[in-house]
């Protein structure tokens, strides 16, 4: 019986032959594209609608352009190829074609097997996803190795902690194959996720499986043409029921999947392999030998996302890799209005420049009349401040000289005049009591000598230029401390060479703190410490007296005031800590020269 039909089928491809050839002109190309797809799988829709247009637009000339379909379900049966071969031999045995496109491995093997019975003269054009040389003579092609993994590594991406992997396929004989080449490329991967395949499973039984999967699983969709209950199903049809039953999202790895529910993957652009074929065909049409045209290795996958399925499953859109496809996003607002937007975008910016620009200028009137007033005022502060400054400068002057008249007068020139009044006795012939007065004398001139002494030091010290700092200010330690007053002075890393601007101002500053300690703080203890590094001069003065108010201090005398202006001369800076009852602290922050922080450290 099955025979039987396939001679009929020859008899009526044979009228159709016989109808078809008066058409051919020798001016026209005939080509004869050859499937191993149902007339709906989408290479077929894919090739149908783009492989005529680019081959009319490439020669520019009238096409005469055929299609067959092999039943890949059938084609394994020796009875089917050899009915195929004779109804192929009865149709087209009067037209001589320029060009045969086959469009998978088993459209090639078909025509390699039933080559010398047909199209024997006609160059081939061919698809293959594994043949690695071309399979005969006058014949060229397009060489793809199908990628699984890829999809598999982009859903890893997508999903961080993907831990189960669950492979989908069906019961069909393409099904089987397909399931097989995916399992074989998955193997090195079984030890990293948990991979189950779910193979030529009843409909009902998928469902079941995949409806509740454990959290952290992907669906990986390869194909259905049939299920294990022998049902055909038309297998992006299958998908979307998928889809609407799993519970977790689903990739694949050949782009008609996209739009029915899938997330994406590494996909095989089906378009990708038409435009290829395509281009080969059209350099053997144009008369290029197939023979030398070697055959090319493509790779014709594309990572692909669906935008609404990210959202639909949460996953994040900045893991999609930077090359990825981000397909079906939503136009946004601005996608929508971007010209309106922009428009009034510019006008709004532009009047709100002209408002700022006026508001600015407005603000620098302003500013420019307060500072303005403010410089009055400050020339107003700054004269008062002088001119108190210069009273008070006149002020401390009278009164140091002041100070050293009554020393010249209570106790130099008291000491002088007594002086000359033991010389006057040892002049005298009959004196009995030279030694006695030799030895009055000579304390008396010790005396008038440490008195001179000190008040040349207090009003100079010169002797800060042979000792030092260090030395210097511990002498003044010893001075001014007192029984009930403990003075400690300590120091670290100190240059032994610095200006003497910098030695006599930190003196002068250190020696004014300690005196006020002393007159004023009722302190028991006052501690000094001075401290040097790269930056400058450190030193800080602390006791624990009785403190006093800061802001209220500063126009009440001059030490202060004498101590910042010393300090701000030479660059340095002044901090004073204190509050009633709470001791004082003097921060003092002195920069050195290059010349004083390369000198050595005194330790």
């Amino acid at each position: 019986m099955r025979r039987i039909c396939a001679v009929a089928l020859a008899l009526a491809a044979f009228g159709a032959g016989l109808m078809a050839a008066p058409l051919t002109a020798s001016h026209q190309k005939q080509v004869l594209v050859l499937y191993s797809t149902r007339r709906d799988a989408q290479i077929a829709v894919v090739a149908e609608r783009e492989l005529p247009k680019l081959l009319d637009t490439g020669l520019g000339t009238r096409l005469d352009y055929y299609t067959e379909y092999i039943d890949r379900a059938r084609f394994p049966e020796p009875e089917y190829r050899a009915a195929l071969r004779d109804f192929l031999y009865l149709k087209y045995r009067d037209v001589t074609f320029d060009a045969v496109i086959a469009m998978s491995d088993i459209s090639l093997e078909f025509l390699s097997q039933s080559r010398e019975d047909l199209f024997a003269g006609s160059p081939v054009v061919f698809f293959t996803s594994t043949r690695t040389e071309r399979p005969f003579a006058n014949s060229t092609g397009v060489r793809a190795p199908t990628d699984y993994v890829g999809t598999l590594l982009l859903a890893a991406r997508l999903q961080p902690e993907l831990a189960h992997v669950f492979v989908v396929c069906g019961a069909g004989v393409d099904d089987q194959a397909i399931g097989a080449a995916v399992r074989t490329q998955l193997r090195p991967y079984e030890s990293r996720f948990g991979i189950e395949y779910l193979n030529g499973l009843v409909t009902s039984e998928l469902d079941a499986r995949l409806s509740p999967l454990p959290a952290h699983s992907m669906i990986y969709y390869t194909v259905v043409d049939k299920d294990g209950a022998g049902h055909v199903f038309h297998p992006l049809e299958y998908l979307d029921h998928i889809v609407l039953v799993a519970n977790a999202p689903v990739y694949t790895w050949v782009d008609s999947g996209m739009d029915h529910g899938v997330v994406g993957g590494s996909l095989k652009v089906q378009r990708l392999q038409v435009d290829a074929l395509g281009q080969l065909a059209l350099r053997v049409l144009r008369g290029e030998s197939a023979d030398s045209i070697p055959v090319a290795t493509r790779d014709l996958n594309v990572e692909q996302v669906d935008w609404r399925q990210l959202n639909r499953w949460g996953l994040s859109e900045s893991l999609v890799p930077p090359d990825a496809e981000l397909r079906f996003r939503e136009a946004t607002v601005w996608d929508r209005y971007k010209d309106y937007i922009v428009a009034v975008a510019v006008v709004v910016v532009g009047e709100t420049a002209l408002v700022v620009t006026l508001l600015l200028q407005r603000r620098r009137r302003r500013h420019a009349e307060q500072q303005l007033r403010g410089s009055e005022a400050q020339l107003r502060s700054s004269y008062e401040r002088i001119r108190d400054l210069g009273g008070r400068l006149l002020t401390a002057q009278e009164t140091e000289r002041a100070r050293i008249a009554r020393e010249l007068h209570d106790d130099i020139s008291q000491q002088v005049a007594l002086l000359a009044i033991d010389l006057e006795l040892l002049k005298r012939p009959a004196s009995t009591h030279v030694k006695e007065l030799s030895v009055a004398a000579i304390a008396r001139t010790e005396s008038i000598a440490r008195s001179v002494h000190d008040l040349s030091h207090r009003l100079h010290p010169a002797r800060l230029r042979l000792i030092g700092l260090v030395n210097a200010l511990d002498g003044l330690r010893r001075e001014i401390g007192r029984r009930d007053l403990e003075i400690t002075f300590t120091h670290e890393d100190v240059p032994t060479t610095l200006s003497p601007d910098l030695t006599l101002c930190v003196y002068r500053v250190v020696q004014e703190a300690l005196q006020n300690a002393v007159k004023y703080s009722g302190a028991r203890q006052v501690a000094v410490s001075m401290r040097g590094s790269a930056g400058g001069l450190t030193l800080s003065v602390a006791d624990d007296g009785t403190g006093f108010d800061v802001n209220g201090a500063w126009g009440q005398g001059l030490g202060l005031i004498s101590m910042r202006e010393r300090l701000e001369a030479i660059g340095g800076t002044l901090h004073i800590l204190s509050t009633p009852g709470a001791g004082t602290r003097i921060e003092i922050a002195v920069p050195l020269s290059p010349a004083d922080a390369a000198s050595p450290v005194g330790v």
